[in-house]
């Protein structure tokens, strides 16, 4: 396991300051604010922490209400809303500075059988065919952005099916798009499913789903001050087991923008076909003035 990867896991292992409250600190973000995956994955440590290991995450709900100081801890309080006899309902609020900064409601479910479907897997091409998100940074791009985004995304490989938005300024196009994900190593002695698994997905769905936004219109991205967007909420339902360090597609549209907000939709599915997350997520997304 790389340095990046156990950097990452050291950030999601935060510190029990007492039976429901917890403290994180954060690392450095595209932007200059704590970034919102990292807070909704911490946050998610936190509610599951007080959860048997037997009922894995179904679902969470969050709100970003203040931007994230990335100097500062983050405390982490958990609330336990109610212990059903199959259903568990956490909520979590972080705070920074003395004021709420995010909210999250988790709920979590013992294993039943019952009825399976899902959609069909949409085609992608072979992960291992594809440049990594580094080797895909176009030349042009001012070396500051180049280092943030690579340190940003170090503990993750992570492969656009297709250009990326900064490789599409000028030229609108339809607002899908498709990564390829997994963590840079594996990771021992955590099952599919657990915990850690859904934490690390948590983390990464914030990486590129409001990208498919900036698609439309032909917008180079938010590392290059091309557009201001930050996350407003995320939700994500967990449907099937699945390993952060294999392969996953995420499959990403946004079906609508206006109001200097843009909504993201996105699924993620296991390299054997499998739907595992579904993600939807809406963000700020302003064009600054000139």
């Amino acid at each position: 396991m790389g340095k990046e990867l156990q950097d990452l896991l050291d950030l999601l292992d935060l510190e029990r300051v007492e039976e429901d409250i917890f403290r994180g600190v954060s690392r450095s973000a595209l932007v200059p604010r704590v970034f919102g995956g990292q807070v909704a994955a911490q946050a998610l440590v936190a509610a599951g922490r007080t959860v048997p290991e037997n009922r894995p995450a179904h679902s969470l709900h969050a709100y970003f209400l203040r931007p994230g100081d990335p100097g500062a801890p983050i405390v982490y309080t958990v609330d336990r809303i109610r212990d059903g006899r199959s259903f568990t309902t956490r909520r979590v609020v972080a705070v920074q500075h003395g004021q709420p900064i995010f909210h999250l409601s988790a709920s979590f479910q013992t294993y039943e059988d019952g009825l399976d479907h899902q959609f069909r897997m949409p085609p992608a091409p072979d992960p291992q065919t594809l440049p990594t998100a580094a080797e895909a940074l176009p030349r042009d791009l001012p070396p500051d952005v180049a280092r943030r985004l690579i340190e940003a995304r170090a503990a993750v490989d992570l492969r656009y099916a297709d250009a990326p938005p900064w490789a599409s300024v000028g030229r609108p196009r339809e607002p899908r798009s498709q990564v390829w994900f997994r963590t840079n190593g594996k990771l021992d002695g955590a099952d599919a499913g657990s915990l850690l698994h859904v934490c690390l997905a948590t983390y990464v769905s914030d990486m590129t789903l409001l990208d498919s936004v900036l698609l439309a219109h032909g917008r180079g991205g938010w590392a290059v001050g091309d557009v201001v967007g930050a996350s407003l909420d995320h939700a994500m339902w967990f449907h099937r087991p699945f390993r952060a360090d294999e392969w996953l597609l995420y499959d990403q549209e946004s079906p609508s923008s206006g109001g200097g907000r843009g909504l993201g939709q996105g699924r993620i599915w296991t390299a054997d076909g499998r739907l595992a997350v579904t993600v939807i997520q809406e963000g700020v997304v302003r064009v600054p003035r000139a």
